[in-house]
C-alpha cells in the first residue's frame, strides 16, 4: 500500500528526492514518516510529517539538509535530500500511522524501501 521510489547512487554533496505513493488507504488521514536502515544497524528515524503537514520533525543528523513534504491530493509524500553524505547510505522506508512519531512502532503501514548509496 506504500511504494517508495527515487533511490540511487549519488556522490557526496549531491541530492536525491524520494517519493512514497500510497494506495488502498485514505492517505490524508495518516501521518507519514521516513526511516532508514544501514547495513548492520537498526532502523532509525529520519523525518515525519503530520496528516495536514503542519507538524514536521527531523532527526538531528539530517536537519537543514533534508525536507519532508506531502501532497495529499496525489497520495504522495516526498523526502528531498540535499548535501548528501556517505553516512546517509541506507535503505529508506516510508511509513504511515495515526500519530506523528519518531518511533517505528507507531506506524502501521510500511513501504518496501528504496536504496540510497552516497559515494565519497
Amino acid at each position: 500500500q506504500l511504494q517508495a521510489s527515487g533511490g540511487g547512487l549519488v556522490q557526496a554533496g549531491g541530492s536525491l528526492r524520494l517519493s512514497c505513493a500510497a494506495s488502498g488507504l485514505t492517505f490524508s488521514n495518516y501521518a507519514t514518516g521516513w526511516f532508514r536502515q544501514a547495513p548492520g544497524k537498526d532502523r532509525e528515524f529520519v523525518a515525519a510529517i503530520s496528516w495536514e503537514g503542519s507538524d514536521i520533525w527531523y532527526a538531528d543528523s539530517v536537519k537543514g539538509r533534508f525536507t519532508i513534504s506531502r501532497r495529499n491530493a496525489r497520495n504522495t509524500v516526498y523526502l528531498q535530500m540535499n548535501i548528501l553524505k556517505p553516512e546517509d547510505t541506507a535503505v529508506y522506508y516510508c511509513a504511515a500511522g495515526e500519530v506523528t512519531s519518531r518511533n517505528t512502532y507507531d506506524y502501521d503501514y510500511w513501504g518496501q524501501g528504496t536504496k540510497v548509496t552516497v559515494s565519497s
